[in-house]
């Protein structure tokens, strides 16, 4: 088994800006399995695919112990560094949930500034930057240097006027990034010319969403990315091959 240290150091060296780690989200040992039998060296796991799988719906309609058990079973299946998305924080403390990833053998972390234990309201872009600081500062108190992957939902929310949007993404991210950030997140699907802005822009590795039965993997290292996740669009096209298998039977 490799350390968990060693995992949290691999983590992070997968990210280069140009030549993106394509990291499959994935939601119990099953996929998991599937992802590193078919060669991915690293997983992310998504609280949408986790909260489908258990029947429940997303935005922290699943509690931190009922994802802790889920990813314990998943680290417990396969031997690769393991970034959880962790939502808005399940309003809690930042050392409760490093030292609940940790336990679980995960090694990296997603933190939106979506609060859903709060009317889904926004953090505050010095308040979001303030929870990833936690959130850094607990890692580093418990010997884990676990990859914080700061998130936005400016785009995914249409927060405010179009017009300046990306600024105030790049804004809220860079404050994340002095924080103590890893990873920056602005989700959503990009135009290629806003793609390039955010990643030229942005100080830290910068994670795109990738649909994967539609998108094009070459198509993100131009562009800059240094990390592809699947969010829920991995599990939803193999929901839709399920149907058509499953359609023929009817």
């Amino acid at each position: 088994m490799t350390s968990i240290n060693d995992k949290a150091t691999a983590l992070l060296a997968l990210h280069q800006p140009g030549n993106p780690v394509i990291l499959p989200t994935v939601w119990d040992a099953w996929s998991a399995n599937l992802a590193v039998a078919a060669g991915f060296a690293a997983l992310t796991v998504g609280s949408h695919p986790v909260s489908d799988s258990i029947g429940k719906p997303d935005n922290e309609g699943i509690t931190f112990d009922e994802l802790l058990h889920r990813i314990k079973q998943i680290t417990g299946a396969v031997d690769a560094p393991i970034s959880v998305d962790i939502e808005g924080g399940y309003g809690l403390e930042p050392a409760v949930l490093i030292d609940g990833l940790i336990d679980a053998g995960a090694v990296g972390l997603n933190i939106e500034d979506t609060v859903h234990s709060e009317g889904g309201r926004l953090r505050e872009a010095q308040e979001h930057a303030d929870f990833v600081g936690g959130l850094r500062l607990a890692a580093d108190a418990a010997g884990v240097h676990v990859v914080v992957n700061a998130r936005t939902d400016l785009f995914v929310k249409q927060v405010g006027d179009e017009s300046d949007r990306v600024d105030r993404a790049i804004a809220r991210l860079k404050l994340a990034a002095d924080a103590g950030a890893d990873v920056l997140y602005p989700v959503g699907r990009h135009d290629d010319a806003t793609q390039r802005r955010l990643t030229s822009e942005l100080p830290l590795p910068i994670n795109a969403i990738g649909i994967p039965d539609q998108d094009d993997p070459a198509s993100f290292g131009p562009l800059g990315v240094a990390r592809v996740s699947f969010g829920p669009f991995f599990q939803m096209a193999l929901a839709n091959r399920a149907n058509e298998i499953l359609g023929r039977w009817k």
